[in-house]
């Protein structure tokens, strides 16, 4: 290996060299550094719930416990920050290893963690050593044993050297034609392992997005330069032939039925490959929610053919799911939910699920309980992969300060979706009520299409960070007891704007219409009014607190509406948010919002980052407060607040 070939290791100087396929090995492993270690106990807000450390110590044979110093003088924060987080031993110090063959072990591994890291921020010609009770891991003998008082002292030691740039970049068989600079390989930039190895994956998708399943890289030769401290990178690539999709296979169903899972990929056979098809049919595998994990593997060859064999490989969930949960409030009382399941009814992903609830409990009397209870069946791919149909019947006994209500109601419909950000759906519902408000007792038999529109090209559903969101509805409408006809039309827009690299300050932003033509307020029911105010709304006021009012200062609702909502979500920590915001809105009587009486909350929230979204907790106060609102209001809940 020529000398301007040296690469760095733990413990050894730049000029020794190391073979290149370990090179190779410690620059992919860069990929890794910073990994999670999972936990067995189970903690929530930092505090330990169940479990604790010395049950998950408990099996430990021999337990050795130790101590860690990284030691970087000539590392930035955030090199020292990879680095602790690359580190086994600091991520496990609280925990022992098995004797001191376990802590070597444990060491040496650590080592080639940190080598990765010092890859990953483009440092090529560092070195790290480690000492475990003040003698290096290299000459220590295999058998040593630490016999010393615990917790054993262990030093890592790293001396990170320069920060390289790219410097020549060569694509050559298939990719000689591609820039370079399309992949962001680009001389003077980001010479990091991760920033090289997303290149070479970019290059093999783009290759792979005109229909060549076996584009891959055949070769790759990357080396250090230390004199001038750049990284010239060269990469081979065969693009393969295009073609299309062979015979499907599926493996690991047991209950769902194996022909409908390779339905419902969508790959048709003889259709010419696309590596986005792959990606989206194992998002709809997943999305039916009768599998754990889907992985879609491509053949390693052509079939006579000319066609690429696709193997599907799935593991099930179980089939049944049911649930309990309650709220309590100080102004509403108890409520009591439950619901019962199964993902897979009939064999083909057929969802059943039955839900009631009970809310009101502890209130004023036995009269203002709300009761909920309804019966849901979906069955997918009725009209294709993309479609799915669904039913069901639902009743509501509720008291809103609006209105009393009890209805029946029972729909029908389907949906379809466009492409992955499109969806289309239609259906047919047919509502009886009977409904006690401001003008009186009423009951109606409304026969209705609901039509609905949504785009949606949010980068996460539940804490997007970048993106757009659309919503278009319309229902028509007829009540067959009284005659009167109208029509409902709603549009939402949401966009989400990163105001900088890691996404720690995301602008969100949200307007809402809706206006209800073809009859007069009396004659449209009062559940299906426009009603503005509360934590999903206008924060700062009461929930339908926005609008015209009774002679008694109750909301009879409208038939207009408007609502904006600016956020500010600033990420404090990985886990803790602070989200400024202002909302505002107003609720006409007429058919177009008129915008006379706009109502402006605005308010701060915190937010505690999970895996199944964020917990929320609001406070706001109402700006332009009439007699009869509340000074503050504070709302909670799971997700952000749009």
């Amino acid at each position: 290996m020529p000398a301007h070939e040296t690469q760095m290791s733990g413990g050894f100087a730049p000029g020794r060299g190391l073979p290149r396929a370990l090179l190779f090995a410690l620059f992919c492993a860069a990929m890794l550094a910073g990994t999670a270690r999972p936990a067995a106990a189970f903690e929530i807000f930092g505090i330990k719930l169940w479990g604790s450390s010395k049950d998950e110590d408990a099996d430990i044979v021999d337990p050795l416990r130790y101590s860690v110093t990284i030691e970087a003088p000539e590392a930035d924060k955030d090199l020292v920050k990879r680095l602790e987080n690359a580190s086994a031993l600091k991520n496990d110090e609280d925990h022992p290893v098995s004797g001191s063959l376990g802590l070597m072990a444990k060491a040496r591994g650590d080592r080639e963690q940190l080598v990765a890291a010092l890859y990953a921020d483009a440092r090529y010609e560092g070195v790290v050593a480690i000492t475990i009770d003040g003698k290096s891991i290299d000459d220590l003998p295999p058998d040593a044993e630490f016999k010393g008082p615990q917790p054993i002292p262990v030093v890592v030691s790293v001396a990170p050297g320069a920060k390289f740039t790219l410097g020549n970049i060569r694509l050559k068989g298939d990719a000689a034609g591609l820039a370079s600079a399309d992949f962001g390989l680009i001389a003077g930039g980001d010479a990091g392992s991760g920033a090289v190895l997303k290149a070479e994956a970019l290059i093999v998708r783009a290759l792979k997005d005109e229909g060549r399943p076996l584009a891959k890289v055949t070769g790759r030769e990357i080396v250090a330069e230390h004199a001038s401290s750049t990284l010239d990178v060269t990469l081979t690539v065969a693009a393969g032939p295009v073609a299309g999709y062979g015979d499907t296979t599926v493996e690991g169903t047991e209950k769902v039925d194996r022909g409908f899972t390779e339905y419902m990929t969508g790959l048709q056979r003889g259709k010419q490959y696309s590596p986005q098809e792959i990606d989206d049919a194992r998002d709809r595998l997943l999305g039916l929610e009768v599998f754990n994990s889907v992985t879609i593997k491509e053949g390693d060859s052509l079939d006579a053919q000319g066609n690429i064999p696709i193997d599907v490989q799935v593991s099930e969930r179980k089939p049944r799911y049911f649930g309990i949960g309650g709220t309590v409030s100080n102004t509403e009382g108890l409520g009591l939910e439950g619901y019962w399941g199964h993902r897979n009814l009939f064999g083909q992903a057929e969802k059943l699920r039955i839900d009631g609830s009970i809310s009101g409990i502890g209130s004023n009397s036995i009269s203002a309980l709300n009761y909920n209870a309804g019966v849901m069946f979906e069955k997918p791919g009725v009209l294709g992969p993309t479609s799915k149909f669904f039913t069901g019947i639902k009743t509501v006994f509720e008291h809103p300060d609006a209105y009393d209500h009890f209805s029946v109601k029972g729909d029908v419909g389907v949906s379809y979706d466009l492409d992955k950000k499109q969806r289309v759906s239609a259906e047919f519902d047919l509502d009886y009520s009977r409904i006690t408000d401001a003008f009186g007792k009423h009951t109606y038999l409304i026969a209705s299409v609901p039509l609905q529109y949504v785009y949606d090209s949010r980068d996460n559903k539940l804490n997007p960070t970048r993106g757009f969101r659309f919503l278009a509805y319309a229902e028509p409408s007829y009540d067959i007891l009284n005659g009167a006809t109208f029509l409902k039309l709603k549009g939402e827009g949401y966009t989400y704007q990163s105001l900088d690299t890691a996404s720690r300050f995301v602008l969100a932003e949200r307007a809402t219409l809706g206006s209800i033509v073809g009859t007069g307020l009396q004659d449209v029911p009062a559940d299906r009014r426009f009603y503005s105010g509360g934590g999903g709304s206008v924060r700062g006021y009461s929930y339908q607190g926005i609008g015209p009012k009774d002679i008694n200062g109750q909301p009879i609702g409208g038939l207009s509406f408007f609502e904006t909502s600016v956020e500010m979500r600033i990420g404090v920590t990985d886990t803790i948010g602070i989200v400024p915001f202002v909302d505002a809105g107003s609720v006409s009587t007429r058919s177009f919002p008129d915008f006379s009486n706009v109502k402006v909350g605005a308010g701060v929230g915190l937010r505690y980052i999970t895996p199944f979204g964020p917990l929320r907790i609001d406070a706001a106060v109402p700006l332009n407060r009439d007699p009869g609102d509340p000074h503050f209001g504070i709302y909670a809940g799971i997700g952000q607040a749009f």
